[in-house]
């Protein structure tokens, strides 16, 4: 059996791992993040039309440097092997209070 190497984008600087919890139209998602805030987050333009979304997904946060308790910027959305990987290597350990997957 061949292993398979996977590239995974972890979080730098104040970049946060979330969980898609709704989609509110317009680019916007609220997104509940590892550090136990709810944010909404927009997709920016630049990758609206290549970043497609579902509630449940993984994704990557950048919060706004004002309001960014409650805003944010989804930069990263998680493939399914991802999450398996960042899981496997405790990134998603706080997940699992939140929501099964």
């Amino acid at each position: 059996m061949e292993e398979e190497f996977i590239r995974v984008k972890i979080p730098k600087g104040n970049e946060i791992l979330g969980v898609l919890q709704q989609r509110l139209g317009g680019s916007r998602v609220k997104v509940i993040c590892l550090d136990g805030k709810t944010r909404v987050c927009r997709i920016p333009g630049r990758l609206k039309r290549k970043l497609w979304v579902r509630e449940g997904d993984i994704v990557l946060v950048e919060p706004w440097e004002f309001g960014g308790n409650e805003k944010g910027d989804v930069i990263y959305k998680y493939t399914s092997s991802q999450v398996n990987w960042l899981k496997r290597n405790n990134y998603l350990k706080d997940i699992e209070g939140i929501e099964e997957f």
